[in-house]
């Protein structure tokens, strides 16, 4: 069955890549995708799939029921864009001005329609169910994924599966990993609140950019020195606003920003405890004030160690040795983590890299892209999984 479903997906490549360009083109930010979740739904529907529309909020769930008995699988994809400004040269550049697809989205929700498309074809033949979660806002907490959860996407669901390309990644190569592959993503947003003077009398002031210089460097501490060094994490001040033009002025405030990633709850509750104590620690000791915003963002992503070894076996199969890579943990961030936390599950980076067409910027550059050919990777890899997970458990019930 692999076969005829693998071919039928390249028949259609054409009309993913058409679909893939039109989101292209006309990318919505998180929580503003009206128009893409229409045109997800629409072709859902045009596939004979049951479909939901507003899961959780812009969400689209479509539900396909096999021939044969089995069990449920998910298969998710993420649609929402970024605000930066496209500065690819490409027909299909992005004709909204500070939006684009700058993560490959648009890539994975074409891709899990060529999915869906192929699969309806042959639903006659296919066992069990699949459900197709079709994301919105996964680049902005509190993202889609949780409200997608709560409102019920995943009942009925056995095992949940989802893919990133990737542009670190050649074509050709997938990489999956056990274990936790993405990092809970926390921000914190610091006010230091001191008091304003000549910088030829500092004495006559509480100069808050020392004050939030001392506290920048106090917080490496936290890391370093306060975590059990087997236990990673990542505490980094990426923002540091305050003063103006003026070279003899010491401002009355700053605003400190930045981000922490662990991948240990009891790790990520003691970090924020430290930032909260060493910010107020500070500023008590110079007579200053502060106001502290800790976001938690995502949890982090774990991927099953069972289902995993499972995918990997059906990647090696696929794409041989060559084209498997063991992917290590990152400190990224990925709200597929809450499908996770639900059910058993496998998150999975499909290579989009190709400098022959120059797909070769980093997520997030404002001249990103990848090779097209990578939806053809990652449908693979989902119908494998899916097939594969169908099989082993049908086994289990002639077994018993």
């Amino acid at each position: 069955m692999r076969e005829k479903l693998f071919a039928r997906l390249q028949e259609i490549y054409p009309e993913l890549v058409q679909f893939r360009r039109d989101l292209h083109m006309y990318p919505e930010l998180s929580f503003q995708e009206e128009n893409t979740a229409r045109k997800v739904a629409a072709k859902l529907e045009s596939f004979g799939i049951e479909v939901k529309t507003g899961v959780g909020g812009m969400g689209v769930v479509g539900l396909l029921r096999g021939g044969k008995p089995g069990k449920t699988v998910a298969l998710r994809a993420d649609f929402d864009a970024l605000p930066i400004q496209d500065e690819k040269e490409v027909e299909y550049k992005s004709r909204i001005p500070g939006v684009m697809h700058a993560c490959g989205h648009d890539i994975h929700t074409a891709g899990l329609l060529g999915v869906a498309q192929v699969l309806s074809e042959f639903r006659d033949e296919l066992p069990g169910n699949v459900v197709f979660l079709h994301q919105f806002a996964e680049e902005l907490p509190p993202g889609g994924a949780k409200a997608m959860v709560e409102a019920g996407c995943l009942e009925g669901v056995d095992v949940v599966y989802g893919a990133h390309v990737a542009s670190d990644l050649p074509l050709g190569q997938v990489g999956i990993g056990t274990g936790f592959v993405t990092a809970a993503a926390d921000g914190f947003e610091i006010v230091l609140y001191g008091k304003g003077g000549h910088g030829a009398y500092p004495h006559t002031s509480i100069d808050p950019i020392v004050l939030g210089s001392q506290i920048v460097m106090n917080l490496q501490q936290v890391a370093s020195r306060q975590v059990d060094p087997l236990k990673q994490v990542v505490l980094s001040v990426c923002s540091f606003i305050g003063g103006g033009e003026a070279f003899n002025v010491i401002p009355d405030q700053v605003r400190l920003k930045g981000t922490v990633r662990t991948y240990d709850e009891q790790v990520r509750d003691a970090v924020e405890a430290s930032l909260i104590r060493i910010v107020e620690a500070n500023c008590q000791a110079v007579g200053a004030k502060c106001e502290i915003k800790y976001q938690r963002g995502y949890p982090a992503t774990w991927n099953d160690p069972v289902e995993t070894a499972f995918v990997e076996e059906e990647a090696k199969r696929l794409f041989g040795e060559e084209g498997f890579y063991r992917m290590p943990p990152g400190m990224g961030g990925e709200d597929f983590s809450y499908f996770a936390k639900e059910r058993p599950a496998t998150f999975f980076m499909t290579g989009g890299r190709n400098p022959d067409i120059q797909a070769t910027y980093p997520h997030h550059h404002p001249k990103f892209d990848v090779d097209e050919r990578s939806m053809l990777q990652t449908g693979q890899l989902f119908i494998g999984a899916l097939l594969s997970y169908q099989e082993r458990h049908q086994e289990a019930v002639v077994t018993k």
